[in-house]
């Protein structure tokens, strides 16, 4: 292939990357703003008719656990997710790094700052950091693509799985990227030294010494890194900037309003390039740190430097250390007048606009799943209803005022069970289909376990509909022999049809199940309008081209 150029979005960029790098698996678990990566590569196999393995999994751990296994075998694998999704797979994760990973992993990990989809701003930097591997953080889509190629070789050369993180901004912005030829699938064939690949204690502590060893070599590669650029200028003493990122696309937005061009240093690639840190320290008397996310950087500079150097950033509060950066709340850092964009200022000229906070689809099952829980509570003299992050989360909010509780994946249920416990009467744990094969099924097994009184509501729309509507793993008509499997009385596990003339109906339901002394599950079964008007729509066209 020539060198092509093709416009894609961030996430689009790392799909293509790993494709050209030689990919042969990719696995994933759908969370905004990661998802498009693995659409990506799913929409690239259907067109090109390749054979290349693409699937959406239970929850992170499994995916990131399969890609482990793919690599064992000797091919490259790809896996995606979100910031909290590395949470999920951290067991999987951390423990791998203490292998000697054979075909090329690559973890592509994006994060959300202003939380935009998400329950918190986690700085996926810290974790890879914790797991003592590399990670690379593209400030456009060109690098995305090339630090996904560059990954999976530096995976098969120090052994590690290699994080790629992306942000929000990046992932889902769109720009022309050019394409370099494509490598051939690789296949190392099955990993042969099995000691390297077992983490009994034995085995790990040996895995966990080489990883250690392994730090001065991943930090003279950093060191050496293209995309660690460091630029000095003598003539500024003044300040000295660091980016990382798209913070480094900020300071370039400013920098020609600068009266002298201050020595500069642009992060890409982790462990921190020491001795470049240090260097561009040298060439002044303050350091402006410019970096999307938590303050990584800025708390490791004091460790390094040895000579006294005042630190600007968001830990002084120079930069703001909530939300997501842009190239006007990073001036005042850099010593340069506050700018308010035209958009702004239009605003500001203006009537401020009302706010419309997301709401459910008209139609939506979940709507009539939650009149009917509301109606069911009423005249209960307490009770409560726990939720997860989906869809159904919106029921939360006016009209509904349904759900009183919303931690993370899967805790419904355990919140449920642990209130229950505690003496409350009439708990309700909502749950979605797709969250509850992501981690909501340990949450049952142990309330079957304790003989919890507590209802658990899975809310089966046979998609994962907040993410875009990508297909569960397993068929609805699984939840059920799930729940039989966990232990639930089948007679206090009740399919219903959440639509108004079942209303009453589904009210009556609610009402036993809330009053039996022990595990029930109701499973409001409706597929999700907008899958089905997707369904329509895709039938037309096939009609219509027949």
């Amino acid at each position: 292939m020539d060198r092509e150029k093709t416009l894609v979005l961030g996430d689009e960029a790392v799909a293509l990357g790993a494709i050209d790098a030689g990919m042969s698996v990719a696995y994933g678990y759908p969370g905004t703003p990661s998802t498009e990566i693995l659409e990506y590569v799913q929409a690239y196999r259907e067109r090109e008719d390749t054979d290349l393995v693409a699937r959406w999994c239970s929850n992170e751990k499994t995916a990131t656990e399969g890609g482990v296994g793919v690599s064992f075998a000797g091919k490259r694998c790809l896996v995606t997710m979100k910031h909290d999704g590395l949470n999920v797979a951290m067991d999987a994760f951390v423990n791998a790094c203490l292998l000697e990973i054979h075909g090329g992993m690559v973890l592509a990990v994006a994060d959300d700052p202003g939380m935009h989809s998400s329950q918190n701003e986690q700085d996926t930097r810290f974790l890879t950091d914790f797991a003592h591997t590399i990670c690379l953080e593209p400030r456009n889509q060109q690098e995305a693509y090339d630090m996904t190629r560059e990954a999976f070789q530096l995976s098969e050369t120090f052994h590690v799985p290699v994080v790629v993180r992306l942000v929000t901004r990046l992932s889902h912005a769109r720009s022309v990227i050019t394409r370099a030829p494509a490598t051939e699938k690789s296949d190392l064939g099955k990993a042969l030294d099995r000691s390297r690949w077992m983490t009994l204690p034995a085995l790990a502590r040996k895995g966990w010494a080489h990883l250690l060893e392994q730090q001065r070599e991943f930090t003279a590669w950093s060191e050496g890194s293209r995309f660690n650029q460091l630029d000095l200028n003598p003539a500024c003493t003044e300040f000295a900037v660091i980016t990382s990122g798209l913070g480094g696309n900020y300071y370039a937005e400013n920098e020609a309003e600068l009266a002298l061009r201050p020595s500069r240093l642009h992060v890409g690639t982790y462990p921190l390039p020491v001795e470049k840190i240090r260097r561009l320290a040298e060439s002044a008397d303050r350091v402006v740190l410019i970096e999307e996310g938590y303050p990584y950087i800025e708390r490791q500079l004091r460790s390094i430097l040895g000579q006294p150097v005042e630190i600007r950033g968001k830990m002084d509060g120079a930069v703001p250390i909530q939300g997501e950066l842009n190239a006007d709340n990073v001036r005042a850092a850099l010593g340069l007048p506050e700018r308010t964009t035209a958009a702004a200022a239009t605003l500001a000229g203006s009537q401020a606009l009302p706010g419309r906070p997301p709401q459910l689809c008209r139609g939506c099952p979940h709507i009539y799943s939650f009149q009917a829980l509301n109606e069911a509570r009423e005249g209960l003299p307490s009770s409560i209803v726990t939720s997860d992050i989906g869809c159904y989360a919106l029921g939360a909010l006016p009209p509904y005022d349904a759900v009183e509780t919303i931690l993370c994946m899967g805790a419904s249920i355990g919140m449920a069970n642990g209130a229950a416990q505690a003496g409350q009467a009439n708990v309700v744990a909502t749950i979605g289909d797709s969250t509850f094969f992501h981690s909501g099924i340990p949450g049952l097994v142990d309330a079957v376990a304790a003989g919890t009184a507590v209802t658990i509501v899975i809310l089966d729309n046979g998609t994962t509909g907040m993410t875009g509507g990508q297909d569960t793993v397993a068929p609805g008509s699984v939840i059920r022999e799930i729940a039989v499997g966990a232990g639930v009385d089948p007679e206090h596990i009740v399919l219903i049809d959440p639509i108004p003339k079942k209303h009453a109906e589904n009210v009556e339901i609610y009402r036993r199940e809330m009053a039996y002394d022990g595990v029930s599950v109701v499973i409001p079964v409706r597929e999700c309008v907008q899958t089905a008007l997707q369904r329509q729509r895709r039938s037309k066209k096939t009609e219509s081209a027949r």
